[in-house]
């Protein structure tokens, strides 16, 4: 197996923080777990942004990639599931057909390729910054509706577009710009 890069290490970060943002929000440390994120989520663009000027993207970094992603979005929305239960139930529905659509992307991946999807279109990328800056903002000072919202409809309509990518390309590919781009070249 080829040494991980200095992407890599960004991405292997992210997920070996999961276990101290955990540890932080079952004791109740609400800022410092919103803090946490915002370091995981700033080596998350950095990890992409060193792969592409360093010219080091590989399959490997993509799917850690997409694994720390994954796993620091889940971990963030246990602790809105801890901090905020009440929002939680408010939004039950909505909250429930995203996560539905998700975990549908994800095992749709792990059917057609035998692995994660890890397209990284431009809408996903719009939706991670969107959900950060909505969990930052949960942790940091108080849950913001109109952010929730916008960042729920981004993430459902990119999470079908995923979906659809996933059907039309017969292999695995990573970096897909999007579903514009994927029916252009057909």
């Amino acid at each position: 197996m080829k040494k991980l890069n200095i992407a890599d290490w960004f991405s292997v970060y992210r997920i070996a923080a999961l276990p101290v943002i955990i540890v932080a929000i079952l004791l109740d440390k609400r800022t410092m777990t919103g803090w946490l994120l915002i370091i995981s989520f700033l080596t998350d663009a950095i990890d992409g942004y060193l792969a592409r000027k360093k010219k080091i993207t590989s399959r490997r970094g993509a799917r850690l990639d997409s694994a720390g992603d994954a796993l620091t979005f889940l971990v963030g929305i246990f602790g809105v599931y801890i901090f905020g239960l009440e929002k939680i139930f408010q939004h039950f529905y909505v909250i429930s057909v995203a996560l539905s659509l998700y975990l549908f992307q994800l095992i749709l991946g792990f059917i057609r390729y035998g692995k994660s999807s890890s397209l990284h279109t431009y809408s996903a990328k719009t939706a991670a910054v969107l959900q950060a800056t909505f969990l930052v903002i949960f942790y940091l000072h108080e849950w913001v509706p109109w952010l929730f919202w916008i960042a729920i409809i981004i993430s459902i309509i990119e999470t079908i577009e995923e979906i659809i990518i996933i059907f039309i390309l017969p292999k695995w590919e990573t970096d897909v710009k999007g579903l514009y781009w994927v029916l252009k070249r057909r």
